[in-house]
């Protein structure tokens, strides 16, 4: 097969298109959060993903997972971590059964502000989707995360 095949022409347009519609949609949510609430996409995220943390069983997250979850590396997670605690957004404390262990916990400031993006936060991701739905190349796209946003839903 060589680069040119129909095929891999195929696949580098859908990533080309796949691409286009997560900086479209990042960037629109990126100016509603900064403009809104002072807070970055990576920033909603974290705190999102921090959130949704117990304290059962394998309830606190590793920072591996968490940069695994917000899509950083773990040093710019350790970092992005760090002005959120500065911020008083965030908190940290020794793992009670392991003091090698570091837990990281929302603060009610970090869920208050939290809970006042959300609306925000879905509102652009909705304009951006409706967007580039008007977009032949996108519309499958846009449809397939649709799709996965009710996958799991009661209908």
């Amino acid at each position: 097969m060589t680069a040119t095949a129909p095929s891999l022409t195929a696949l580098a347009a859908g990533w080309c298109a796949l691409s286009v519609l997560h900086d479209r949609i990042e960037a629109r949510v990126e100016r509603a959060l900064q403009g809104g609430h002072d807070l970055s996409v990576r920033e909603f995220s974290l705190l999102e993903v921090l959130s949704r943390q117990h304290n059962g069983e394998g309830g606190h997250l590793q920072m591996h997972q968490v940069a695994n979850a917000v899509v950083l590396s773990q040093s710019a997670t350790t970092r992005l971590v760090s002005r959120l605690e500065d911020r008083g957004l965030l908190s940290r404390y020794l793992c009670p059964t392991d003091r090698r262990g570091i837990y990281t916990d929302v603060t009610p400031s970090g869920l208050a502000l939290l809970e006042a993006a959300r609306p925000t936060h879905g509102a652009a991701l909705r304009e951006a989707l409706d967007e580039a739905r008007q977009d032949e190349t996108l519309r499958p796209l846009v449809e397939a995360v649709e799709a996965l946003g009710t996958a799991g839903r009661p209908s």
